[in-house]
């Protein structure tokens, strides 16, 4: 998740001026909220494609309406949603062009017991370990989500766009109460073989589904005290285990830990992360350890992210796509030192800029620019 959708609480633990109005709220009586908030993002990339050749767009970064509320059912329980909604700003005029897609959406029940929810958000793994190396605007290291589209053989420059697999949707997750500073967090992710994608929404034909209906399984634990934290998470990702067309397994499990401690205005991250993963007839390891920085200067912030990936020879084609030759040979390295930096200034409490820069060490410099951007919060 950018760091937009976020900013409140950003802020409110860094110190910093996250430069995002607050939610406007419509209705607030007898224990009942409504509030609406949203953005619209609108940025410029340049970034180098499979053959090393730049290509430039102006895009939405993600421009959203979203709704949330909650309902006050008894003094040790409440009653809450939110629905998020994207749209194209870019290119808002023309059929098609309005509230297009949905982004995070889901109701629960919280209180002395904890949180319960349903709906779609996103993953367990990205919030506790992923998001507090590279929280950033556009560019991100890479995680076991962008493996999950090298394991079908998307481009790496476009995985971000093409992916198909749903990370997000069609979940339920208890998370408990902090007892001493300590959490624990369980979910599933349920596809039955009602579902159009039927477990994976793979673009490649001939390549099904292993599983049929399956519940899949993630949980992590969190441990706070002070300013420091500690998280590990586990996901199965048993949903996307495809058999390909010629019979060959593809399957992956992920797993991660992540430190963080904040001081005033900065907050210092590390994370270990493996992807375990099985590709057409072989297996391996993913390895990924990452430290990460973001310091609020009072106009804005300045972040960055460093990473190493180590892969297993067998599946490095997985973090590295286009490795892969015209014989359908695998030619890259196995290693790979991948970071992210950033810079936002905040134009007013509603409106800031961004400018960053990644750099992944694939073949042809594959994935390698620069963004620059505005985002408008209300």
């Amino acid at each position: 998740m950018k760091k937009t959708l976020l900013a409140t609480a950003v802020a409110g633990a860094l110190g910093a001026s996250a430069g995002v109005a607050q939610a406007a709220t419509i209705y607030n009586q007898d224990g009942t909220q409504l509030d609406l908030y949203g953005n619209i993002q609108i940025a410029y990339r340049s970034i180098d494609n499979v053959d090393g050749d730049a290509e430039d767009d102006l895009f939405d970064n993600g421009s959203t309406v979203g709704f949330s509320g909650q309902h006050i059912i008894n003094p040790g329980l409440t009653g809450y949603f939110k629905a998020e909604f994207e749209f194209d700003a870019d290119e808002q005029k023309g059929g098609g062009k309005g509230l297009d897609t949905g982004d995070q959406a889901y109701m629960g029940l919280k209180g002395n017991f904890g949180d319960a929810r349903v709906g779609s958000w996103d993953p367990l793994i990205d919030d506790w370990v992923q998001d507090p190396i590279s929280n950033n605007e556009y560019f991100d290291v890479t995680d076991s989500s962008s493996d999950l589209g090298g394991l079908y053989g998307q481009d790496f420059s476009t995985v971000e766009d093409d992916l198909a697999t749903d990370r997000e949707g069609d979940k339920i997750q208890y998370v408990s109460p902090s007892l001493g500073g300590l959490q624990f967090a369980v979910g599933s992710q349920y596809k039955g073989d009602a579902e159009d994608e039927f477990n994976a929404n793979n673009e490649y034909e001939g390549d099904v589904s292993s599983n049929g209906s399956n519940a899949s399984f993630f949980g992590g634990v969190k441990y706070t005290v002070g300013a420091f934290s500690i998280a590990g998470v586990y996901d199965d990702l048993d949903n996307y285990d495809l058999t390909g067309a010629d019979g060959e397994e593809y399957s992956a499990k992920a797993y991660g830990v992540n430190a963080q401690y904040t001081m005033d205005a900065l907050r210092l991250s590390a994370k270990a992360e493996n992807t375990d993963v099985d590709y057409a007839g072989d297996s391996g390891d993913i390895m990924r350890y990452a430290l990460g920085a973001r310091y609020g200067y009072g106009f804005g912030d300045i972040y960055g992210s460093y990473q190493y990936v180590d892969a297993d020879s067998e599946v490095a084609a997985v973090a590295n796509p286009g490795g892969v030759n015209g014989a359908g040979d695998y030619s890259g390295d196995d290693s790979f030192n991948e970071f992210a930096l950033g810079a936002t200034y905040n134009l007013s409490p509603a409106m800031y800029t961004f400018v960053e820069y990644a750099q992944y060490d694939r073949t042809n410099d594959e994935g390698d620019g620069v963004a620059v951007g505005a985002v408008y919060s209300f």
